[in-house]
């Protein structure tokens, strides 16, 4: 493990009392907490602001972000989805992120602020991305967006949102989008892969937290097999968008970022898989601390910016 990365997996040992879980609001502090103190300030760019747009139950909050580079014509957007377990995260422990992937790429970053369980359960915040990528894919020129260069991103948790929104896509009548960026995603709700059985005491979410995230979000009567929860198990991934994954070596969720890459390549899908072996969960959000986390957004933004390039021009 890198030995910066220990200093967060300390940092947060501290803060959990041992064999007692949290509430979900005593959560979203923690996390709130672990970002004011490990992340860096968000770099400066042209424009940040806050906006609404119509969703299934109500408006859906989005930060938008718009690069220094801005200059005439429409940029590229990436449709971000916040990591946090469907339980935790919102706009702002997402906010530095957001900021380098908007300044890196050259590109528009809206930033959702989708409902979170348990007061919102599974669908809720499937239907609130899929409603706010939809949207965006109507109405992103009115923001100074390229309709034709939409791609979506997340991590954790938003990394299974956004691998949902590619999957619903097409069969919900949406254009797919030109790429999805999936970091340390969670992609199935079973937890039986040899990444958890290997580490399952595992730094920042072992598995009785995974439990207890799963437990808020889909309550006793989903059914984890739905592809709508755990993307890993949809039967066909052809026709998928470029992709690009990333996990770490200390992640119990490392195994199924890496079956995923694998299923996708064998449906024809581009893929790059890239692991940083010494890392643990949440390694790109805490990068005052570890900074293996900048050179992994480096390594995102020239994905996005190489895919963002390839499509310029390409009309629907």
């Amino acid at each position: 493990m890198d030995p910066k990365a220990q200093v967060v997996a300390e940092f947060i040992q501290r803060v959990r009392r041992p064999g007692v879980l949290p509430t979900p609001v005593e959560s979203r502090r923690q996390l709130t907490r672990l970002i004011e103190v490990f992340e860096t300030p968000a770099p400066r760019l042209a424009r940040k602001e806050n906006r609404k747009i119509p969703g299934p139950a109500g408006e859906i909050p989005v930060r938008l972000y718009v690069p220094n580079s801005a200059e005439g014509g429409l940029l590229p957007v990436l449709v971000y989805f916040h990591g946090g377990g469907w339980v935790q995260g919102d706009l702002d422990t997402h906010d530095t992120l957001c900021a380098k992937l908007s300044l890196g790429a050259r590109c528009l970053v809206a930033a959702v602020d989708y409902r979170l369980a348990p007061e919102h359960r599974f669908p809720a915040a499937v239907d609130d991305c899929i409603a706010t990528y939809d949207w965006l894919c109507q109405n992103t020129d009115e923001w100074g967006g390229d309709k034709h260069r939409i791609a979506v991103a997340g991590d954790s948790a938003g990394g299974n949102l956004a691998a949902v929104v590619s999957q619903q896509a097409v069969p919900s009548g949406m254009p797919l989008p030109i790429a999805q960026l999936l970091i340390y995603p969670s992609l199935d709700f079973s937890f039986d892969t040899s990444s958890f059985k290997e580490m399952p005491d595992a730094f920042v979410i072992p598995r009785e937290r995974m439990e207890w995230f799963r437990g808020h979000y889909l309550g006793d009567s989903a059914d984890i097999s739905d592809p709508r929860a755990s993307p890993l198990r949809a039967s066909d991934l052809s026709g998928q968008p470029a992709t690009m994954i990333i996990t770490g070596g200390f992640d119990p969720l490392r195994a199924e970022g890496r079956t995923y890459a694998d299923r996708l390549r064998d449906a024809g899908v581009p893929v790059q898989y890239r692991e940083f072996e010494g890392q643990i969960h949440l390694f790109v959000c805490v990068t005052r601390v570890i900074s293996q986390g900048d050179i992994c957004i480096d390594e995102m933004t020239t994905f996005l910016e190489e895919r963002f390039i390839t499509t310029r021009g390409i009309a629907a």
